[in-house]
């Protein structure tokens, strides 16, 4: 049974409970984070919880915890759950209160983390790649906060499986915006290419680092806008998150993207980024 941490105690998954009347429950009143653990090794937590605290303020929710307490915590429940690679999932409401919009005054936030297993996408689909489907960015103007209200993205997604494919890519007065769960890099000419941040998109953590590596080695990469046709007649596609890391895009809408192959820079991004994770795992720091 997996441990969970819930409004200051750790506790068996299957002890915990929240109130009804909580308005995460009742108006998806909250925001969340993902981090990934490889080897009890948190990923860029600084970064995650800058992140946290960007969608707090977005949502006017004070923090619950600085960020020393986050760490004892969440290593913690890291070393209950085994450690191993894991991903963590922590989640913040503005508590419980009596059902009405307007903010509660004087309630605590109700604080709940848990661990999911972190399993690598599969080798096969790696090779392969995946395919997605692009469809109308139907979601609200906040996008770059992490919030729980996550239907539009659900029903976004939902779209994509229904058709047979792993992600929907996501398009807004006809520019490209993200996926449903993820951050998306097109690759045209050699030069790599993802929109730029802003309120229509999440700013992912992910993203960051494959910017981050990129540079470092010499691959031309520019924040701009992405028009849907850039999208239909790139080279390569690809597709960023926090658990599945960077996944190749080789079929777009039913058509093959180029040579319908994950392409070389994928290749060259894909080692560097496990270079990267090798490194977190035999350094001394858990961040």
């Amino acid at each position: 049974m997996s441990i969970v941490y819930l409004n200051g105690e750790f506790m068996p998954a299957s002890n915990a409970s929240i109130s009804p009347l909580d308005r995460g429950f009742l108006f998806a009143d909250g925001v969340y984070e993902v981090i990934p653990v490889y080897q009890g090794r948190l990923l860029r937590l600084e970064d995650h919880l800058q992140r946290l605290d960007h969608s707090l303020e977005g949502i006017r929710l004070e923090k619950p915890l600085d960020r020393l307490q986050w760490k004892t915590i969440l290593t913690e429940l890291v070393n209950k759950n085994g450690g191993g690679d894991m991903s963590i999932y922590l989640q913040i409401t503005r508590g419980v209160a009596a059902r009405d919009h307007a903010f509660p005054t004087h309630i605590p936030p109700t604080v709940f983390v848990m661990t999911n297993p972190l399993k690598p996408v599969a080798d096969d689909i790696l090779k392969r790649g995946i395919s997605a489907i692009c469809v109308d960015d139907i979601r609200w103007k906040y996008c770059h906060i992490k919030s729980i209200a996550l239907l539009p993205n659900i029903l976004l997604r939902q779209q994509a499986v229904d058709k047979g494919a792993m992600e929907a890519i996501l398009v807004r007065d006809g520019l490209i915006t993200e996926g449903a769960a993820s951050n998306v890099f097109v690759v045209k000419e050699n030069i790599l290419t993802t929109p730029p941040k802003g309120s229509f998109l999440l700013p992912g953590i992910t993203r960051d680092l494959v910017i981050e590596l990129a540079k470092e080695n010499d691959i031309s990469v520019l924040e701009t806008d992405i028009s849907l046709f850039d999208l239909q007649t790139a080279d390569e596609i690809w597709l960023t998150s926090s658990t599945r890391e960077v996944i190749p895009v080789t079929l777009l809408d039913g058509k093959p993207v180029d040579s319908g192959a994950p392409g070389a820079m994928w290749s060259k991004i894909a080692q560097l980024y496990r270079s990267y994770k090798q490194d977190i795992i035999t350094s001394v720091e858990t961040v």
